[in-house]
């Protein structure tokens, strides 16, 4: 019998078919869902491969570390102990400004361990000889040095006096020819009142500093510094080369007192670090333990009143002083050897009368005769000398 109906039996096989295919297309996705299968390429599909699974690392357990036992570190060496100064030591009296304070810590760094001297630092920072209604030295100087009995005194002053000065009720600027005469008549007020007590003094000249006008104007109170001081029998330590390059140029850093490149001064121009002042304070070292002698040394153990050495500085000039008589130097062992034959006090008259070739000519303005056929000999003919 045909079949009357043959588009509704396709229609249904069709539809059939395509609920079928739905449940495929479900299940597949579901799957893809749960692993997703990494696509092969064209050369996989040639040579095969690319089906491996990738392993998971392992599980690992963690575990108790066991601690390692920590190393020993060793302990840090204790200070040294501060060397106890005797009763009886020698002081050195410090005053001035700013700079004057770093000179004592540094003069302090120096002798720390020599327990016969003893720095005593009396400054104030902001004073100078120009705002005397701020602090007075002329004044304050003499009650400190009464109080503090020095060996020696160290003065260095100068760098806040860069100022207008009054003079007979009218104010002077920097460096006029007023202004000079007034802070040189104070300087040497000053001057006179530490040496009162003939004690000696050592008077500490300014560096130079980051600005050159500043600069200049310290070049010449470094002048009326060295001037009045020496005059009056002290002694003017220049400072200066430590703090300047070879062309005189202010420097930030420089060798400190080993000979190693450091920082010498702040970031200001002005102020001067640990190893400045302590650069600052070799060059008054020097002369204060020539002055002092053994007491400066550090295996001194204890002094009587005694054994001091006697401080000796130099007469002022105009001051009477003991005639100096120099002589050949005498070898203890052979005088011969050295073309001495007698001490001191023993010299024939006659070895001060030979006058060398350089004496005659600068005293009496004879040349020496050339040697003959020498360019400067115009002997004619030559021959005849």
């Amino acid at each position: 019998m045909p079949d009357r109906f043959p588009f509704l039996r396709l229609l249904a096989i069709l539809l059939i078919a395509s609920m079928a295919g739905l449940v495929v297309l479900q299940a597949t996705q579901q799957a893809a869902a749960q692993e997703r299968v990494e696509r092969k390429s064209f050369l996989q599909l040639l040579f095969g491969g690319g089906n491996v699974k990738k392993s998971k690392p392992p599980t690992t357990t963690r575990t108790s570390r066991v601690k390692k036992p920590a190393r020993s570190v060793k302990a840090a060496p204790p200070p040294e102990p501060a060397i106890e100064k005797l009763e009886n030591a020698q002081k050195i009296l410090v005053i001035g400004d700013f700079l004057a304070n770093g000179t004592a810590d540094g003069l302090s760094e120096a002798f720390e361990k020599s327990p016969g001297v003893v720095v005593i630092d009396r400054t104030n920072g902001s004073s100078g000889l120009v705002r005397d209604d701020y602090y007075n030295w002329f004044e304050q100087a003499p009650a400190i040095i009464e109080e503090v009995r020095p060996s020696i005194i160290v003065v260095q002053i100068g760098s806040n006096d860069r100022q207008q000065l009054l003079v007979n009720g009218k104010r002077e600027a920097v460096r006029s020819v007023n202004w000079l005469a007034e802070y040189s008549r104070r300087t040497k007020q000053l001057i006179g009142i530490l040496r009162t007590r003939n004690t000696p003094l050592l008077w500490v000249g300014l560096p130079a500093f980051k600005s050159p006008a500043m600069t200049t104007d310290i070049v010449a109170l470094n002048g009326i510094y060295r001037k009045l001081a020496e005059l009056a029998g002290g002694e003017f330590i220049d400072i200066w080369d430590g703090f300047v390059d070879e062309e005189g140029k202010f420097i930030f850093t420089g060798s400190d007192i080993n000979g190693q490149q450091v920082r010498l001064r702040g970031s200001d121009g002005i102020n001067l670090t640990s190893a400045g002042k302590r650069k600052i304070a070799f060059y008054v070292e020097k002369s204060a333990r020539r002055l002092l002698g053994d007491a400066a040394t550090a295996g001194v153990a204890a002094f009587s009143s005694e054994d001091f050495p006697e401080i000796f500085m130099p007469p002022a000039p105009g001051e009477s002083a003991a005639a100096i008589t120099r002589t050949i130097p005498v070898a203890m062992t052979d005088p011969d050897l050295d073309g001495g034959s007698a001490l001191l006090g023993d010299m024939p008259a006659s070895a001060s009368l030979i006058r060398s070739p350089r004496d005659i000519m600068v005293i009496d303005g004879i040349l020496p005769e050339p040697p003959a056929n020498r360019v400067d000999n115009y002997t004619w003919p030559r021959g005849n000398r």
